[in-house]
């Protein structure tokens, strides 16, 4: 059965998220989805917008919903602030009619309207844990992520505004991890946030955000660090260096997509899940896929939310001590 999705990709995956949009147009096409592209979107305005001009940045989110065809009801959006402001956008039109009416107003001058409610914004993570049981996905699986200890990282934004996952203990990502026969870690700071844009408006606080965050990965001796959200990948992974100098810290973990690691086990290529674009070495993890441990470790069961978790490293102090 080949399922059908309006598919936003957004502006990060055009330029340092282009991994991101390769692995998961690859493990779609694998999964039988079809991804047919909003043609001539527009960026979402990001979180800049909304504390600039409210109205100019609904119309210009409404425009990328406006522009799903008819016979689709459903968007999806790999970029964790491109679904968000989309699923903001449809629900405050529903919720305030002098909104719609504004919006759609600025809309007309593009001979275009959107009706609140008639798209479903959907996260690219959320389509592959909802609409495929692990049965299914386990089916396509052909090269079991065997030997790698991988930890998931789902930042705030991704499982808070409607997710069905736990808002601060989510676990879908570790459970499709694990379908993929990886040895899956607990990582407390899961939901925690990366910082945003803060690198760009306040260095230190940004820092010891991203320390915060890869310090305490660093202590579960994981391979690689599973995202879901392109801001946190740049954050974590391009800024290592810089958090590095910061705090005289040697921390190396690569910063891979969960769509990346799904591709891999469903028998893709690397090249084709855009494997070599990040700025922390990936090699080692590919090495060990390629050349799993003879030994498989034993299964461990995850933590339901509600069990306790072992206590994360504190903040530093200061941020900008080092």
């Amino acid at each position: 059965m080949v399922r059908r999705y309006a598919y936003y990709p957004g502006c990060s995956l055009e330029r340092n998220a282009a991994a991101y949009d390769m692995s998961f147009r690859a493990v779609a096409q694998v999964l039988g989805i079809e991804l047919v592209e909003l043609e001539d979107w527009n960026c979402c305005g990001a979180t800049e917008y909304f504390s600039l001009a409210l109205l100019p940045a609904y119309a210009l989110v409404a425009r990328n919903l406006a522009l799903v065809p008819p016979d689709l009801d459903q968007v999806v959006a790999p970029c964790s602030a491109c679904y968000y402001n989309m699923l903001k956008t449809d629900k405050n039109m529903a919720a305030y009619p002098q909104l719609a009416q504004a919006v759609n107003e600025a809309l007309a001058a593009g001979h275009l309207h959107y009706k609140p409610g008639r798209v479903h914004s959907r996260h690219a993570l959320e389509v592959i844990v909802e609409d495929f049981t692990p049965e299914e996905i386990a089916a396509h699986v052909r090269k079991p992520l065997r030997g790698l200890r991988l930890a998931a990282y789902y930042g705030c934004v991704t499982v808070r505004p409607a997710s069905r996952d736990d808002h601060e203990y989510p676990f879908r990502m570790d459970r499709l991890l694990q379908t993929l026969g990886a040895e899956v870690v607990d990582y407390t700071l899961r939901a925690n946030c990366c910082g945003g844009h803060m690198t760009q408006l306040d260095a230190d606080t940004a820092y010891g955000m991203i320390y915060y965050l890869l310090s305490n990965a660093a202590r579960l001796d994981i391979d690689a660090l599973v995202v879901a959200c392109p801001m946190c990948q740049l954050n974590l992974d391009a800024y290592q260096g810089q958090v590095n100098a910061h705090f005289d810290a040697d921390i190396r973990i690569p910063i891979l997509y969960f769509s990346q690691m799904m591709g891999l086990a469903l028998g893709l290529e690397p090249e084709s899940l855009g494997f070599g674009q990040e700025i922390v070495s990936a090699e080692g993890v590919l090495e060990k896929f390629r050349n799993p441990p003879e030994e498989v470790p034993s299964e461990r069961k995850l933590r339901q939310p509600k069990e306790a978790l072992p206590m994360p490293e504190p903040l530093p102090v200061e941020f900008g001590a080092r």
